[in-house]
């Protein structure tokens, strides 16, 4: 058993999964990263406005205006044509499990929308069970996964794995990484210092947590590990103003997975002894993060 499946098991509250496994140097690396709550939403003054009323005709006028016969929203293109509005691919609402409390945890993933990296457009979109089980299963029956996550077997045992992150309070959220529209990772993004994790290394309050999985073989051996990882890191970041640092805890053992968050950027803090193995604590600050 792994480390991180070890003190999960362990702990009152589910924790991310073991390292990814790696069918090359930077294809699947294990990951964990830090992030941050957002401050507290500004109200605003609306004293002089609360008496404001709008002309029933220009109410109907706005209403209308820009949809099509069947009243769908139109948006504009730069062609000059309208066309309906639609969602991006694979980007459904998030489960509404984690509606309430991933944001109060861990800034609502669902809204930190998609990022531009070297190898495309990357969003990641929390898991749906019904959904995503048939796919993550079938990625955790790869036998270049099973070795570090351990969750090979009939769908059963992934969607258990699963519904102790989407039913917890929050501090751990199973993701879909898709990257131009196809979904092709698997990642868990968590709190690293609400987890028993934090009892192995000196944590920090909002140290957060990524696990990482390439799933689809063609995606792997082409230098997405740290392409992604490092993408990731920066959203964290990004969208986490209180988070000071990412953390990563991959198997000292799995060389390709401690080459890649080098790659991505992560620095090595320090060998750590877990319950099931012994890791190599990567860490990518974000005082250095544009120096690495």
């Amino acid at each position: 058993m792994s480390a991180t499946r070890a003190h999960t098991k362990s702990a009152s509250v589910p924790s991310a999964d073991a390292d990814a496994a790696n069918a090359d140097t930077e294809a699947d690396p294990d990951a964990e990263t830090g992030a941050a709550t957002p401050g507290p939403h500004q109200g605003t003054d609306s004293e002089d406005t609360l008496e404001l009323r709008l002309p029933e005709e220009l109410l109907a006028l706005l209403d209308t205006e820009g949809t099509d016969g069947d009243g769908h929203r139109e948006t504009g293109r730069d062609d000059g044509t309208t066309a309906q509005n639609t969602a991006p691919p694979y980007t459904t609402p998030p489960n509404t499990a984690l509606t309430t409390t991933s944001a109060d945890l861990l800034g609502n993933i669902a809204d930190w929308g998609p990022v531009t990296t070297p190898a495309g457009v990357f969003h990641l979109v929390p898991v749906q069970v019904e959904r995503d089980l048939p796919l993550v299963s079938r990625w955790m029956n790869d036998p270049a996964v099973t070795a570090f996550w351990e969750l090979a077997g009939p769908q059963s045992v992934t969607e258990e794995h699963l519904r102790s992150q989407l039913t917890g309070d929050g501090r751990s959220v199973p993701c879909l990484g898709v990257l131009e529209g196809t979904p092709m990772s698997y990642w868990e993004i968590y709190r690293a210092d609400l987890d028993p994790l934090a009892r192995h290394y000196p944590a920090r309050p909002h140290d957060t947590g990524i696990h990482l999985l390439i799933g689809e073989v063609p995606h792997r051996g082409r230098g997405l590990g740290s392409t992604l990882l490092r993408a990731l890191a920066d959203l964290v970041l990004d969208k986490r103003p209180a988070c000071a640092r990412v953390i990563a805890e991959p198997d000292l053992r799995n060389i390709p997975s401690v080459t890649a968050f080098l790659s991505a950027g992560f620095r090595f803090s320090a060998e750590i002894e877990l319950p099931a193995k012994r890791a190599a604590l990567m860490v990518r600050e974000r005082p250095l993060r544009d120096l690495l």
